[in-house]
């Protein structure tokens, strides 16, 4: 398994709308794509950090995914939320419980 990790700061006051965009329309779209496996967002209400990991069947699932479009539609849906720029991680995934 692979994960992508994005890590980015919101306006601290917006995270609910973040998660609702999430949860309405990042998640749903994620699951029709091809090798995904799961989905966490993770946020600090005080600070605005936000941190998502999605998980994927392997690399090729994932880069093919960026490569696709899709990821960046899905950041661009939370755009105007940011306070800065999301930082792409990419990991394998050696254990899992």
């Amino acid at each position: 398994m692979f994960a992508r990790v994005s890590r980015a700061r919101y306006q601290p006051d917006k995270l609910d709308g973040v998660a609702k965009i999430m949860q309405e329309s990042v998640v749903p779209a994620a699951k029709s794509q091809k090798g995904f496996r799961g989905l966490y967002a993770l946020c600090d209400r005080k600070t605005g950090k936000s941190m998502s990991i999605s998980l994927w069947e392997s690399e090729e699932d994932a880069i093919a995914n960026e490569k696709s479009g899709y990821f960046s539609e899905q950041v661009a849906k939370v755009a105007s939320y940011r306070v800065e720029e999301p930082v792409i991680e990419r990991y394998e995934v050696v254990a899992q419980g």
